[in-house]
């Protein structure tokens, strides 16, 4: 089937890099004859992409042009904006989603965001949809991919964070704690331990790092040695940070502050590596469209990028590797 019209949303989180991804998607797309309408505040969009009257609500559906996406590559955040749609999690959201694709004739709907997103197109997929995803989450916590838009950014965020927080924790002579997110994945905060110098990464991922009486005995052993500041990363899925630090000063004496870095590593103008990986895949997600695949989400495997099949992907299973946390150990000593 040939095809000539599809839409595309930017779904849950913003990820540095969504803009390059929708820049690509449609520029390719209309290099190749395809009419492209951009869906506003993703899935919630969707299920509003018409008003009573039967006519296309145009705060929500949009019709994408090249000047449409001019000047956004080094953009964070997303044009097309974003939302979390409780709707869409229901069978009644997902069949309404799916009649208003088939109403505003796509021939094919691309998917930018995270893990609820993609199975939000997995349902779509089984009510007739073609679906095309493409990873955007700085959490990098989609099994089938070895990247995911925005998690270069957020890293390199967070790691120019840690970095000035501990000057004036050094020179204050405190432990510090730094919450990074990450969701339920502790990616962000092992390479930011890893690339920050951290003495500890506390990751959901691996309960043993969850230890606060051995972490208290670290600090202590890293004082004795003359280390008069130490630096802990915690990731979001473990939390508590505050309490954490809190506790630690008042069992241990020594200064401790929590310091939760937050939204500021979802915004800024996305890294090379993002743009790159963006611009690529959405490439890809018009190029497999033209080659008649159907329902594929763009991976990276073995450090190239390659399409899959969404569904196979999304059930795909994650083994925790301990080799990075081991070498964060190791160079801590």
């Amino acid at each position: 089937m040939a095809i000539k019209k599809i839409g595309v949303l930017t779904s849950g989180g913003d990820a540095p890099g969504m803009n390059a991804a929708i820049r690509a998607v449609v520029r390719t797309a209309l290099y190749n004859d395809i009419d492209v309408v951009g869906i506003k505040r993703g899935y919630e969009g969707l299920l509003n992409a018409f008003r009573y009257n039967g006519s296309i609500d145009s705060e929500n559906i949009i019709n994408m042009t090249p000047r449409s996406v001019s000047d956004i590559i080094q953009r964070g955040g997303t044009i097309l904006l974003t939302a979390r749609s409780e709707e869409m999690r229901t069978p009644e959201g997902q069949d309404k989603a799916a009649k208003n694709c088939r109403d505003l004739e796509l021939d094919a709907l691309v998917v930018i965001g995270g893990d609820g997103s993609l199975h939000g197109g997995a349902e779509l997929i089984r009510r007739g949809v073609n679906v095309i995803g493409l990873p955007g989450t700085i959490d990098l916590d989609l099994v089938c991919s070895e990247y995911t838009i925005g998690f270069d950014t957020a890293v390199n965020t967070a790691m120019e964070a840690i970095g000035k927080i501990r000057d004036t924790s050094g020179s204050h002579e405190r432990c510090s704690i730094v919450e990074v997110m990450g969701r339920n994945a502790g990616y962000i905060a092992l390479w930011c331990g890893l690339t920050g110098g951290a003495e500890e990464a506390l990751i959901p991922e691996d309960s043993a790092t969850n230890n606060h009486e051995e972490l208290e005995e670290l600090i202590q052993r890293n004082r004795k040695k003359g280390k008069t500041h130490n630096l802990i990363v915690v990731a979001e899925g473990i939390g508590n940070s505050v309490k954490m630090a809190k506790e630690i000063e008042g069992r241990i004496g020594i200064e401790t502050r929590a310091t939760i870095l937050g939204y500021l590593q979802r915004g800024g103008s996305p890294t090379a590596v993002d743009r790159l990986h963006a611009s690529v895949m959405g490439y890809m997600a018009v190029d497999v469209l033209l080659q008649g695949k159907q329902n594929r989400v763009i991976v990276v495997k073995n450090g190239k990028d390659v399409d899959i099949d969404l569904e196979e992907g999304l059930n795909e299973q994650r083994v925790y590797d301990p080799t990075m946390y081991n070498i964060l150990k190791t160079l801590s000593v």
